[in-house]
C-alpha cells in the first residue's frame, strides 16, 4: 500500500533557510522511494498570486495557500486546517513548531484522527521579546504535541531540550539529523581563493552573528592581508551589515550575497572556496549549511550555543564564546584555517538518503496498528532514545545532553 503523506511547513522553496532545504531534500527522496507526498505551504499577503496554487515538483504535489499578515511571519493560514481535515491522508508531517502552521494542522489532524508526527526544526530570533514568549508557546502546544505519534529532534540537543521543557515519554523522541549532501563540484576550487576567503552562513539577522566576523576581519587582515569576508544569505539586517563594515573599514573586503534556494550547485561552489566556514550565530538546533560544509570538509568555526555546541563536541568544528572579543575571533579564526582539528576516523556524516529512509521508517511504523498482543503494555520505541542520550544510524557517537539550554527554558 502506497502511503499518503501530507507534510506541512509554513515556507518551501524558492524561500531560503533549512527548514526550506529539509522538505526538499527529504520530499524528492520520500517520493522517489514511493511515498506518495504533499507539501502544503503558504505565502503571505498577495506574494501567493506569484505562484500556481498547485505544482508537481520532483514527484511531490506542492499546494500553497495564503498567510497573513502579509509582512509578518506568523503564518496564520486558515485554510491550512480544513486541507488537512477533508484530506485522506494516512499521515500528517508538521514540519517547523514556531509559527501558527503547525498547530492549525496538529489540531486539524487531532479532531480528524489522522496520525501526526512534528519534527521541531527550532531557530533563533533576533527579538528579545519573541524569544522570551517561547516559553509560552511551548506550555501552549503541549496538549498538541503530547498527542503527536513522534516528536522529531534535528539533533540530540533539540530533543533533549523539548524531553525536558514537554516532560513527555522519552520514547515519544527521535533524532534525524540534516543531512549534508551537495552535488558534485563541476570545477575545483582555485587554490588562491582556499587561502584568504571566511565565508559566514545564515539568513541576515542580528542573531545569525554576521557582525562578530566583521568587526573581526581588521584583525584577521593583520596577519592575512589577503583575507576577505564573504556573507552569504538574505534578510533584514543587510543594510546595518553594510553599514558596519564600513564605520571598521573593511568594506571593500567584505561582500554580501544570497544563492538561490534552489541552486545547490551554486552554494557547493561557494563553500568549497572558503578557507573557514563560520556560523556565531546564538541559537542553531542542526544548522544545514555547517553540514554542508563539512561535507566539502572546510573548516568550521561556530559559536558556542546550542546545537552548535554539539557540533564541536563531536569533534568537527572548533567552538568559540559568543562573549569573545574581535581579537580573540581573529585568533580562533586563524588557527581553524591553519590547524583544523581532524574529525574522529569513526565519524560519517549525515546525507539526506539516511535523512529520509529514516523518516520513512517513522512513517510506516506510526501508520501501522499496535499489535494485540502489545496493546495496552509497552510500546516499541522507532529509534533508540534513551536517558538523554539518542543513538542515531550513520552519524557518529552518541553524545551527552548539551548541558546550554535556551532563555526559554521552563525549568
Amino acid at each position: 500500500m502506497t502511503l499518503n503523506i501530507l507534510m506541512v511547513t509554513p515556507r518551501y522553496f524558492p524561500h531560503m533557510g533549512g527548514i526550506e532545504t529539509h522538505v526538499h531534500e527529504v520530499g524528492r527522496r520520500l517520493a522517489r522511494n514511493g511515498i506518495s507526498v504533499t507539501l502544503l505551504t503558504t505565502e503571505p499577503g498577495q506574494r501567493i498570486k506569484a505562484f500556481p496554487r498547485e505544482a508537481e515538483v520532483e514527484g511531490m504535489r506542492v499546494i500553497r495557500v495564503q498567510a497573513w499578515p502579509a509582512q509578518r511571519d506568523y503564518y496564520i493560514a486558515p485554510e491550512i486546517y480544513a486541507l488537512v481535515k477533508r484530506g485522506k491522508w494516512d499521515l500528517i508531517h508538521c514540519q517547523g513548531c514556531h509559527t501558527f502552521v503547525p498547530p492549525l494542522a496538529m489540531l486539524a489532524a487531532r479532531q480528524a484522527e489522522i496520525p501526526y508526527i512534528v519534527t521541531f526544526h527550532t531557530g533563533g530570533h533576533s527579538s528579545s521579546l519573541r524569544n522570551s514568549l517561547r516559553g509560552t508557546q511551548w506550555r501552549l502546544l503541549r496538549p498538541l504535541l503530547a498527542h503527536a505519534s513522534r516528536l522529531v529532534g534535528v539533533s540530540n540537543f533539540e530533543a533533549e531540550y523539548f524531553r525536558h521543557v514537554l516532560r513527555l515519554p522519552t520514547q515519544q523522541f527521535a533524532v534525524i539529523p540534516n543531512g549534508s549532501t551537495l552535488p558534485a563540484l563541476t570545477h575545483a576550487a582555485p587554490a588562491t581563493s582556499k587561502q584568504k576567503l571566511i565565508v559566514s552562513v545564515g539568513r541576515l539577522e542580528k542573531y545569525k552573528g554576521h557582525q562578530h566576523l566583521i568587526t573581526a576581519l581588521p584583525k584577521i587582515r593583520e596577519r592575512s592581508l589577503d583575507a576577505r569576508l564573504l556573507i552569504l544569505g538574505a534578510g533584514p539586517y543587510e543594510a546595518a551589515l553594510r553599514a558596519l563594515a564600513r564605520k571598521v573599514g573593511v568594506a571593500e573586503h567584505v561582500e554580501i550575497r544570497a544563492v538561490p534556494a534552489s541552486d545547490r550547485q551554486g552554494m557547493a561552489e561557494a563553500l568549497s572556496q572558503a578557507a573557514l566556514v563560520a556560523l556565531l550565530s546564538e541559537y542553531e538546533a542542526h544548522p544545514v549549511a555547517v553540514m554542508e560544509a563539512l561535507a566539502l570538509q572546510r573548516p568550521v568555526l561556530v559559536a558556542d550555543t546550542s546545537g552548535l555546541r554539539e557540533i564541536a563536541e563531536q569533534g568537527l568544528a572548533r567552538a568559540i564564546s559568543l562573549q569573545s572579543t574581535p581579537e580573540e575571533i581573529a585568533k580562533a579564526a586563524l588557527q581553524q584555517i591553519e590547524e583544523p582539528p581532524v574529525p574522529p576516523a569513526h565519524f560519517t556524516l549525515p546525507t539526506w538518503d539516511d535523512c529520509a529512509s529514516q523518516l520513512q521508517a517513522i512513517y510506516k511504523m506510526c501508520v501501522t496498528p499496535t499489535p494485540p498482543h502489545i496493546q495496552g503494555g509497552d510500546k516499541p520505541t522507532p529509534l533508540p532514545y534513551t536517558n538523554g542520550t539518542v543513538h542515531r544510524t550513520g552519524y557518529g557517537r552518541a553524545q551527552p545532553p548539551c548541558p546550554w539550554a535556551p532563555p526559554w527554558s521552563l525549568s
